[in-house]
């Protein structure tokens, strides 16, 4: 049993093996008053397993997973969410980018490296937290970053947010609400619970009406990445 502190929660977790307290290392907290605490039972690792048997993993990976989804179920009462999606800071500001799978959403943020140097860094790259603090949206990292292992124990209020799709030209345009809340609820965990269910929705609806909200067609240039930071930062409007 271990303390983190991740998106500004203080969170027991009672784990059973070792692998999430080492991938959680960065996190550890000590003699904090705890906003919540998570487990997982043999069941639901097992559970886990039957999704993807081929794969082989261990037992402390899959209790990793179990253990992040129920931290997770907990944090739309707490005006927070889990967005798969990528986000990077670049000027103190963050930017999220998600995509299906093998779209090409890490090779994007490459391109972000690329384009903007030392200016780009990558908060997480696969599934950080998006908290409401009152008053705006806070990205913050998570020690489930994705495969790439990209992430920092950090935050920075959100911008806005970009739906990736292939394309041989690069082009973005401005997504309405309708098409944005399609792709948005794609990206999300909905609890089983109405109640955190009915949070989460408003939780999203607020996200949607307050960020800006783009559909990027790209090619893996680096003029992808230019047009993407120009829009998305307002830079082309100045």
């Amino acid at each position: 049993m271990f303390k983190v502190k991740i998106a500004d929660f203080v969170i027991e977790i009672d784990n059973k093996y070792d692998f999430v307290k080492n991938q959680c290392r960065e996190y550890e907290v000590s003699g904090e008053t705890c906003d919540f605490a998570v487990s997982c039972t043999y069941e639901e690792i097992e559970a886990e397993r039957e999704l993807s048997p081929e794969n082989n993993f261990s037992n402390g990976y899959l209790e990793s997973i179990c253990l992040y989804r129920n931290i997770c179920l907990q944090l739309p009462e707490r005006d927070a969410l889990i967005f798969h999606s990528a986000i990077v800071e670049v000027d103190k500001d963050a930017y999220a980018f998600a995509a299906r799978s093998g779209t090409g959403k890490s090779t994007h943020i490459s391109l972000w490296k690329k384009h903007l140097g030392e200016r780009v860094k990558v908060i997480n790259g696969d599934k950080p937290i998006i908290r409401f603090n009152g008053s705006e949206f806070i990205a913050y990292g998570t020690p489930w970053c994705g495969k790439e292992g990209w992430g920092e124990n950090t935050s920075a209020p959100l911008k806005s947010i970009c739906f990736i799709e292939r394309s041989e030209k690069n082009k973005i345009e401005k997504l309405d609400k309708p098409e944005a809340a399609s792709r948005f609820m794609r990206q999300i965990l909905m609890p089983a619970d109405e109640q955190k269910a009915i949070k989460t929705l408003d939780l999203a609806d607020k996200m949607l009406k307050t960020l800006d909200t783009w559909l990027l067609y790209c090619n893996i240039s680096e003029e992808a990445a230019k047009i993407a930071y120009e829009s998305m930062s307002g830079k082309d409007k100045k």
